[in-house]
């Protein structure tokens, strides 16, 4: 089953010219009590057949279980978007619709090793002394959740005291619960600090700053 069309494929394959520094992908996946997982598989298989500059690593989430927790992954389908090393970048569920175009940017400002953050954002982010975790919820029909999402992604480049995770509310209800998303994008930092809407930059930054 093909995942995506030709003119989609031939779109990244142009995108993807520009990538610098290989980019590894590495897909937590399980057949059974995941039916989401196999098409996120397809996905990154082919993804990653559209330039030589990425691989992909599979791995089963209760088989490998170690490897799993070695890279805090607590849930599937999982990817995580690896160059140089592991910026902390994670995708849980599938980044279709407009998550597709955060993904492929991630891929891209992983291999070029470059953000397009201000020279601001990128000062008062190594003032950081402590982890910040990010959890964006989205869904994939949503067209701002993608900017909140590439935003999380660009500042766990630039920091690594950051893990930034896009997180499918439709495909985890019961986090989405938990976490009361009635509207999305919905930012978590830390477990404690939260907020609404794709904001701009400056305004994002504050929230992460607010966790030192």
């Amino acid at each position: 089953m093909v995942i995506l069309n030709e003119n989609i494929k031939n779109q990244v394959k142009e995108i993807f010219k520009e990538l610098k520094d290989p980019v590894k992908l590495t897909v937590f996946t399980q057949k059974i009590e995941c039916p989401s997982c196999e098409d996120n598989r397809r996905l990154m298989e082919e993804i990653s057949s559209l330039s030589d500059k990425i691989d992909i690593d599979v791995f089963n989430f209760v088989i490998d279980k170690e490897r799993a927790e070695h890279f805090n992954i607590d849930k599937i389908p999982a990817t995580i978007l690896s160059g140089v090393k592991d910026h902390g970048i994670r995708f849980f569920g599938i980044p279709g619709g407009y998550e597709f175009t955060s993904f492929i940017n991630s891929i891209k400002i992983v291999s070029i090793g470059e953000t397009t953050l201000s020279a601001e954002t990128k000062e008062q982010l190594k003032t950081l002394t402590n982890s910040v975790h990010i959890q964006v919820f989205v869904t994939l029909t949503c067209p701002y959740c993608s900017k909140a999402v590439h935003m999380a992604h660009e500042m766990a480049i630039e920091s690594d005291l950051i893990t930034s995770d896009m997180i499918d509310a439709s495909i985890f209800p019961h986090l989405a619960n938990r976490y009361k998303v009635f509207a999305v994008p919905k930012v978590i930092i830390n477990e404690k600090i939260e907020f609404e809407g794709a904001l701009p930059e400056s305004e994002f930054l504050k929230y992460v700053m607010q966790s030192k």
